[in-house]
């Protein structure tokens, strides 16, 4: 068939919106949420076994207390969903440690929300938050999984393929995965817009969630990007970083839901542990909005 790159574009456009695409439709997003523009919030783990920050004095034990104690004031402040992360294992590596696997999945097992969806990020290796996912009983993972960026950890070319193919063969296909295509920490690396590079993860890569943050954790996300990513793909779309109380009803304007963490910590600085009044904050608003 003989197609100019108008038609082909059209052809596109319309393999997206037809509804019989299995990858447009959003019943699943609001079947695993149940509640209109959810708000995930972080459960951050401090550092894990065999990283720099680690506490050997304190153990093991120790993050499993910390962060059972922070889903407890998540969960009660009235969160729809968590994400357990190991955000405190800095510097970050793209191949994670068996010592990091044993003792975050421990740790998820122990403090994960019983009556609320909940979901892995490791940073960044996406084998192990799907594998830790599956064994855990996570519904969601996120991570960076398509581009080529130079960043913090150095060139970072993540295969979409090959965790696809890995994804597969542990039969977690019932694990939604969750692509930040704006990643914290680095920049892209191309001529792409942020819009190009969403639309390409949903089209070629099969993202289920497309997420766009802020230049580093906290940092509010360009609403605009947002905007225009919305615009163009057919599957929710996520802000991923900087909400909080006093923008929160421009971000759920556009955005699907949001994914927030470090504006309930103490001080709304993303090491410390979850400030329950924050919490609470960020939750009445976000109910007068829904």
């Amino acid at each position: 068939m003989n197609c100019t790159i108008k038609q082909l574009k059209g052809l596109k456009l319309n393999y997206l919106t037809n509804p019989e695409n299995p990858m447009q439709t959003q019943g699943w997003f609001k079947t695993l949420f149940k509640k209109k523009k959810p708000i995930i919030a972080m459960a951050h783990l401090p550092a894990l076994p065999g990283t720099p920050r680690y506490d050997s004095a304190k153990g093991v034990q120790h993050l499993v207390d910390w962060v059972r104690r922070d889903v407890k004031s998540l969960v009660e402040g009235g969160v729809d969903a968590v994400m357990f992360c190991n955000e405190d294992d800095r510097p970050y590596v793209f191949e994670a440690g068996i010592e990091q696997i044993a003792a975050m999945t421990r740790v998820i097992t122990e403090a994960k929300p019983e009556n609320i969806p909940f979901g892995v990020d490791f940073l960044w290796d996406p084998k192990t938050a799907i594998a830790m996912a599956k064994a855990t009983g996570a519904s969601f993972i996120r991570e960076v999984l398509t581009g080529v960026y130079e960043s913090d950890m150095g060139l970072w070319a993540p295969d979409a393929g090959g965790f696809a193919r890995y994804r597969s063969m542990i039969d977690a296909e019932d694990v939604r995965v969750f692509y930040n295509v704006v990643p914290e920490f680095a920049s892209p690396l191309g001529s792409r817009s942020e819009v190009e590079r969403a639309h390409s993860a949903v089209v070629s890569s099969l993202a289920d969630v497309i997420l766009v943050s802020g230049k580093m954790a906290g940092a509010e996300a360009d609403l605009s990007v947002i905007k225009d990513i919305k615009q163009h793909v057919d599957v929710p779309v996520l802000v991923n970083t900087g909400v909080k109380p006093h923008n929160v009803k421009d971000y759920l304007s556009v955005a699907d839901g949001a994914v927030v963490g470090s504006s309930l910590k103490v001080d709304g600085y993303t090491w410390n542990p979850v400030d329950p009044e924050n919490v609470r904050k960020l939750m009445e608003k976000v109910e007068e909005l829904r």
